[in-house]
């Protein structure tokens, strides 16, 4: 099977990869490789697999309509996994234009290449975010996601809704993954459990959102990529009976289906940190503040659907997660 997985140099992304050459797939990977965070931490995630003989990069940007559909002409993909994006809640806010350009435009790009290449299914990255002011937990896919609490997460949103009018239009089948709090070994320099990592060995003062009082469902890397494999294998169908007001919101009468991928069971901000200083036996320093904007409460992800359409289960807990994640950081940095 012949992949196109995009953002291939991000921490998911580059873990996918992996994880389809160890199974004999055939793999292309694109990524603009740009310097929201360092570039050399992306670099280093593709020297893994570089050189295998069935891996091929290419350096594009998804907002790049021609090239892209060059790309689409030429390689002819069976499927595709696209986890490109421009990540960060909090950086929505400081640059909205980087979201419009890499979430939107980047994420129909995809799309017209998928529908005009007869691309057999397309896997594509929505986030935990889009559950916005929803404070019902745990977070189901049946829930309403129209009320998200920062630019990210409405283009996620509108990512999912992209999705499902190509999935209308042109029978295209595509699966919309809610990702939940990923860390672990090659994670992103912008994301808590790094910063608290860094920060804590450095001696440096840590910033502790809402005073502490936050949950999140994190989910290990591998648990991840797991989930992504197992979701890419079952193709939605088309389901003749669906109706809109009756039926789930994450799936429809297209070949369209939204699910939920997490650990399910949430752990509080303070409980993680505490699992971080064990491990590297240090106690952090700690700045208490309030809730930032964009920020929410408790994310938790009811992962039924997954499950049921896959056999999907998270199983590295928060203790083996975390050591794993020290262990990396203290190699990959000396």
């Amino acid at each position: 099977m012949k992949y196109l997985v995009t953002g291939a140099a991000g921490f998911i992304g580059a873990a996918t990869c992996q994880k389809l050459l160890a199974a004999g797939h055939v793999v292309v990977g694109i990524d603009n490789l740009n310097d929201y965070y360092d570039v050399n931490l992306k670099l280093a995630r593709l020297a893994q697999f570089e050189n295998h003989e069935a891996f091929t990069f290419i350096k594009l940007d998804i907002s790049e309509r021609p090239a892209m559909s060059e790309l689409f002409k030429v390689q002819q993909f069976d499927k595709v996994i696209h986890l490109a994006a421009q990540a960060g809640v909090r950086y929505s806010i400081e640059n909205p234009d980087a979201y419009a350009d890499s979430n939107l435009v980047g994420h129909l790009n995809v799309l017209e290449g998928c529908r005009n290449n007869k691309v057999k299914h397309l896997v594509y990255a929505s986030s935990s975010s889009v559950y916005g002011l929803n404070e019902k937990t745990p977070f189901e896919t049946t829930d309403s996601v129209d009320h998200p609490v920062s630019f990210y997460a409405a283009t996620k949103k509108a990512n999912e809704l992209m999705a499902h009018s190509y999935s209308h239009l042109y029978s295209l089948p595509t699966t919309g993954l809610r990702f939940f709090t990923v860390y672990g070994p090659w994670g992103r320099p912008d994301m808590a459990p790094y910063i608290f990592t860094k920060k804590i060995l450095a001696g440096d003062t840590i910033d502790i959102n809402n005073n502490g009082d936050m949950w999140r469902d994190f989910t290990y890397i591998d648990d991840i990529v797991e989930g992504v494999v197992r979701a890419a294998d079952v193709i939605p169908a088309a389901n003749p009976d669906w109706r809109v007001e009756t039926g789930s919101p994450a799936s429809s009468s297209a070949p369209y289906s939204v699910y939920n991928i997490g650990h399910g069971s949430p752990i509080n901000l303070m409980k993680f940190i505490e699992a971080i200083e064990a491990e590297l036996g240090t106690e952090a320093k700690k700045n208490f503040r309030e809730m930032q904007s964009g920020d929410v409460y408790k994310t938790f992800a009811d992962t039924t659907d997954l499950f049921n359409a896959t056999g999907y289960k998270a199983q590295v807990d928060v203790k083996q997660g975390v050591n794993e994640l020290v262990k990396w950081y203290k190699d990959f940095y000396k």
